[in-house]
């Protein structure tokens, strides 16, 4: 089993900044994709940005220069770093990783619990 522990969410203004982390620990073979998604008030969990084990990344239009993904695949930890923060930035963040628990198993999604990011003033 995989668990993911998400970490750096809570309140800022707008135009403040936030770090997120999201540490990968359990029966780890070898973890591909890694990400985070968001999931506003009353609205679909979608894509905020993807990290591949090379850091190839993606992330959404919404976020693209302000927000920026990395990772250390040695501690398999994913970060987020979020500059500029709007209030439409408001959701539960989760982060996502892609992941193998033995050498011939199926890579399949694991989800953290998510961590609320709130920008207000």
């Amino acid at each position: 089993q995989v668990h993911l522990a998400e970490s750096g969410g809570g309140l800022v203004q707008p135009g403040g900044s936030l770090r997120l982390s999201c540490a990968a620990s359990g029966s780890i073979f070898s973890i591909t994709h890694m990400g985070w998604y968001r999931q506003a008030p009353g609205k679909q969990r979608e894509l905020v940005a993807t990290i591949t084990p090379g850091g190839a990344t993606n992330s959404a239009d919404s976020v693209k220069g302000r927000f920026t993904i990395s990772r250390d695949n040695a501690k398999n930890t994913v970060y987020l770093q979020m500059n500029r923060l709007e209030p439409e930035d408001t959701a539960v963040y989760y982060c996502n990783a892609r992941a193998l628990v033995t050498p011939g198993s199926h890579a399949r999604d694991y989800w953290g619990q998510g961590t609320r990011v709130t920008v207000s003033s």
